[in-house]
């Protein structure tokens, strides 16, 4: 057995991936420096004190990010694999794991990594150049073990990861900034979020019936979309499209954070202390030169791009569980299950029911494994597995997430007081026979 827990004579099996294709090296080196360049990209507007800086303990700085999916291919692909190892810095195996504690040695402390002003942001920068080129160099090589493919390639899903958690950590640091609110990015840096959909939300109804869920065919997956399996499902219906600001302001107006039979109970405590400011979406800030008005013209919205005025019909987002689970039962709708959610999104329809690119969606499934699914042994069990307790299944996908994790079969998961996250709320209901 090798450090991660592979036998060296089986068929390549990774922790956290199937892939019933591998790409060829000249594609998979293009792929793989598309993928790092982009990191880069993102992080290319900050400042060194923006990419330093820790807002909370769910958020990672920009630069702990930039240095981590680069500890990711050094630990994992490049010292058992590269002849002649040799770590570009020791302590980085330190400072820069996340939470693999078959790795060995000591974990940092997650919510102190907004304190390594050491190393510099410039010497992540040529930890990344230095990682680069060594993943280009070995996987060019004739001698180069086949599992490094497969490696490169969760590696790179691991950092497309990592993408859309960049941004959202940023947005929650640039967010905290008092009394300037500042422009991230640039109109036009990131890509166009898609148009608000201005239609009645209608009701796409399903017949009871037992369905497939989970990954199938060629192409990446992550293990816990495995295996596919049967459930039954029950006759129900969804909203052809994801609640909008309009609808979810209409809660906020008619009392709704101020109803405890709204709420679940735990959910009703985390409202006492997580809302006790502002009673509304993570990032709406009330509009000074509005009053008392109570339309979404008293409201605007912090993003990326900056604060902009509150879209009626844009689609809410940055909502925890608790948030998404009170407004479906005030609207006398529920949350869809994630076999619910598959089902729907994997049927006929147009681009308007926003399954996908908009908001990751809630759904009331517990984030655990399907039937017959088994952790892998040793540091590779570590990437899904043991998180499958305590948390639940968002399905979609939002606007920054890397197209290639838009997929139906995608299982997302936090913790139900989770909302820095662009998630937002799909309902549903359960209908007679």
């Amino acid at each position: 057995m090798d450090r991660l827990g592979l036998s060296e004579n089986a068929t390549f099996r990774c922790h956290a991936m199937a892939a019933t294709t591998v790409p060829t090296v000249p594609d998979l080196v293009k792929d793989f420096v598309r993928v790092r360049d982009y990191t880069m990209r993102l992080a290319a507007p900050l400042s060194e004190e923006d990419c330093c800086a820790q807002s909370m303990c769910d958020a990672s700085p920009v630069k702990w990010h930039l240095a981590h999916t680069s500890w990711f291919f050094e630990t994992f692909m490049l010292e058992p694999y590269e002849p002649r190892f040799v770590p570009f810095c020791p302590v980085f195996r330190t400072l820069f794991n996340s939470y693999y504690n078959g790795v060995g040695g000591e974990l940092y402390p997650r919510a102190e990594r907004g304190l390594l002003t050491r190393p510099p942001l410039s010497e992540i920068r040529l930890y990344r150049a230095n990682v680069d080129r060594r993943v280009r160099d070995l996987l060019s090589s004739a001698d180069c073990d086949p599992r490094c493919a497969a490696l490169v390639e969760l590696g790179m899903h691991h950092e497309q990861q990592h993408q859309e958690l960049l941004l959202t950590d940023v947005k929650h640091l640039m967010s905290m900034n008092g009394v300037v609110e500042p422009v991230a990015y640039p109109p036009g840096w990131l890509p166009s979020p898609p148009a608000p959909v201005e239609t009645d939300n209608e009701w796409l109804v399903f017949d009871e019936a037992v369905v497939e869920i989970g990954h199938r065919g060629p192409g990446f997956c992550f293990d816990n979309e495995l295996p596919r399996h049967r459930q039954f499902v029950e006759r129900f219906a969804c909203g052809a499209r994801l609640v909008t600001n309009a609808e979810y302001l209409a809660f906020v107006n008619k009392g709704g954070y101020d109803d405890p039979d709204q709420w679940l109970a735990a959910g009703w405590e985390w409202r006492l202390q997580a809302c006790r400011r502002t009673a509304g979406p993570l990032y709406w800030r009330r509009n000074r030169d509005a009053g008392s008005d109570a339309t979404a013209a008293g409201w605007y919205e912090f993003t990326l791009n900056g604060p902009v005025p509150l879209d009626p019909n844009k689609a809410v987002t940055h909502l925890s569980y608790y948030e998404a689970d009170a407004f479906a039962r005030w609207s006398g709708a529920r949350l869809p299950t994630e076999a619910e959610w598959e089902r729907a999104a994997g049927s006929d329809h147009p681009d308007g029911q926003q399954f996908f690119g908009t908001a990751w969606q809630w759904t009331s499934s517990s984030y655990t494994q399907y039937p017959g699914y088994v952790i892998p042994a040793g540091a590779v069990g570590e990437y899904n597995g043991k998180f499958m307790v305590n948390q639940y299944v968002l399905r979609g996908s939002s606007i920054a997430t890397p197209e290639e994790h838009a997929r139906l079969s995608y299982r997302n998961f936090f913790p139900a007081t989770a909302r820095w996250q662009y998630t937002g709320i799909r309902l549903a209901k359960s209908l007679q026979p």
